[in-house]
């Protein structure tokens, strides 16, 4: 099986394939759980959402019809639970400094244990995660569904209903303000303790922002 056979296990669930959702499941249920965690800072709330988009997508089975990648038919149905989410609690999204979340398939272990090495990573990772949640939730929402969806620029203008070049020029001004933050080693406020895990270390984070120049530059 390839990346791109999403649709025809959708289609095989329909028919009463088991085994092709659990597949569909496998496949998707990390990027899709940091991207909700990523967004609500409340593991509680992200929890909540993620099985709402799981039941969303069951419930849509018969319905189905592959005219996108499947990747966008789920991260619409995120997007909008997420939506409903902000309208229903109409309130930003908090940080919450003693989520527990479980981000060992994304976390890259350190070299060595020296603590001055770990010290200065958890500040590093605490910057990222105050500047992650302080950005605008327009361009957080863009900069995370790019992140963790693997979809285009075009796509994520699709589910979030608005042009290409705006698409772009959200993602721009997430990923300036994010490498500022990362670069510019202030100090973190007590709100949001460094030992507080996130989505993604920046060791794996920041190569991740570094290469989105490219897309800019050639759109």
């Amino acid at each position: 099986m390839d990346l791109d056979d999403d649709g025809e296990l959708m289609l095989r669930y329909a028919r009463g394939d088991l085994r092709a959702f659990e597949t569909l499941y496998q496949r998707h249920r990390g990027g899709l759980y940091r991207y909700l965690t990523r967004q609500t800072h409340n593991p509680e709330a992200a929890n909540d959402l993620f099985q709402e988009v799981w039941s969303k997508v069951i419930a849509s089975r018969e319905r189905y019809e592959p005219r996108a990648k499947f990747q966008t038919f789920l991260y619409r149905v995120a997007h909008n639970c997420f939506v409903d989410y902000c309208r229903r609690s109409s309130a930003r999204p908090e940080i919450h400094g003693d989520a527990q979340e479980d981000w060992q398939e994304t976390l890259t272990a350190p070299e060595d244990d020296r603590p001055d090495l770990q010290a200065e990573q958890a500040q590093t990772v605490a910057r990222y995660k105050v500047a992650l949640a302080a950005l605008p939730a327009e361009q957080r929402d863009v900069f995370l569904l790019y992140e963790e969806s693997g979809l285009s620029l075009e796509e994520i203008a699709a589910i979030t209903g608005v042009g290409p070049e705006t698409a772009k020029s959200r993602l721009r001004y997430a990923v300036s303000k994010l490498r500022h933050a990362l670069a510019s080693g202030s100090s973190v406020p007590a709100a949001a303790p460094a030992s507080a895990p996130i989505a993604t270390a920046p060791v794996m984070m920041v190569p991740a922002v570094v290469g989105i120049d490219a897309i800019q530059e050639s759109g």
